[in-house]
């Protein structure tokens, strides 16, 4: 006569471990296929775990997932620690910048913004984006310089999730979505399109009348008005109705951050100017500023605590 074994349930801990795994996901509101990529482990792997089902000994899987679980809570507790800060804070350069994004929607026209990183470019066309209706987004990079590639990011942008085959055909739909809308397709890091790309977006504008607006450094603007450019590049600059050229915050852009954070000391508000000047611009004052508060422990941080922020950031 045989013994009859029964299946071998899973011990406390690891059911404990388990739960937090299923309480973190619905926290989170993530899928179950994001959370095992975070581990290291196959989605498969992960719904057997979960599920009662994986058939081999899951000690090294479970030990993966008490690290993830304990990286979390690192994670819950230094972001516990950041003071928040807002999505979008309106300083006289955003002003500049929302205001030409008004005008090309409204007027229909070619809007240029150029300027160096961190002056807040992409955070003020997102929260334009946020405040109007029939505003759309495209970011460039340089895997999308050439007219393909731009339009089949231009089609996502617009609300394609399966863009048409072929450039043309793109083009078409694009225009189609777009004409009537009295919307504004924004390009952001439009410095890395190709020329033959910005002449396909300047005829969108031509077919549609929707207002475009060109956002980048300033190659964006250098590479329209330049001597070597390409001839029938002149359609798009002789089309520009406004642009913005951004070159460093204003004392009163990092005074607006300052005052954020509740920060009036002149001497605070100086050396905040001082980093603002430097590369990453209002970026870094951010930056700085999130973690001079930190220092402060509860307090209003003063220059002392700047002074350790940006030694210990290296800004």
């Amino acid at each position: 006569m045989t013994e009859k074994t029964s299946e071998t349930k899973p011990k406390a801990p690891e059911s404990a471990t388990l739960k937090q795994v299923r309480a973190e996901i619905d926290k989170r509101g993530i899928t179950q296929g994001q959370v095992a990529r975070e581990i290291g482990l196959s989605p498969t792997t992960l719904t057997q775990l979960l599920n009662g089902t994986y058939g081999a000994d899951p000690s090294n899987q479970l030990e993966k997932i008490v690290r993830w679980l304990l990286a979390l809570k690192d994670q819950d507790h230094v972001r516990g620690q950041l003071p928040s800060v807002p999505d979008f804070v309106l300083t006289p350069t955003s002003s500049r910048v929302m205001a030409a994004l008004g005008y090309a929607k409204l007027a229909g026209d070619i809007a240029v913004i150029y300027g160096g990183a961190g002056l807040g470019k992409t955070t003020t066309v997102r929260e334009f984006q946020r405040s109007y209706p029939n505003v759309w987004i495209a970011t460039m990079s340089p895997a999308k310089a050439s007219v393909a590639a731009a339009f089949e990011e231009l089609c996502v942008a617009v609300g394609f999730r399966s863009p048409a085959m072929g450039a043309a055909r793109q083009q078409r739909d694009i225009e189609r979505r777009l004409a009537g809308t009295e919307g504004l397709l924004i390009i952001d890091e439009a410095q890395h399109l190709s020329i033959p790309a910005l002449d396909a977006i300047r005829a969108i504008h031509d077919a549609t009348g929707v207002g475009i607006a060109l956002v980048g450094n300033e190659a964006v603007y250098a590479r329209m008005t330049g001597g070597n450019r390409a001839a029938y590049l002149d359609r798009l600059f002789s089309r520009i109705g406004k642009k913005v050229k951004l070159q460093h915050p204003t004392s009163t852009d990092v005074e607006t951050l300052a005052g954020v954070f509740n920060i009036t000391e002149k001497e605070s508000i100086v050396l905040l100017c001082q980093i603002g000047a430097k590369a990453g611009a209002l970026r870094s004052v951010v930056k700085i500023l999130r973690l001079a508060t930190m220092k402060a422990e509860g307090k209003t941080p003063d220059a002392v605590h700047i002074r350790e922020a940006l030694k210990e950031l290296g800004v």
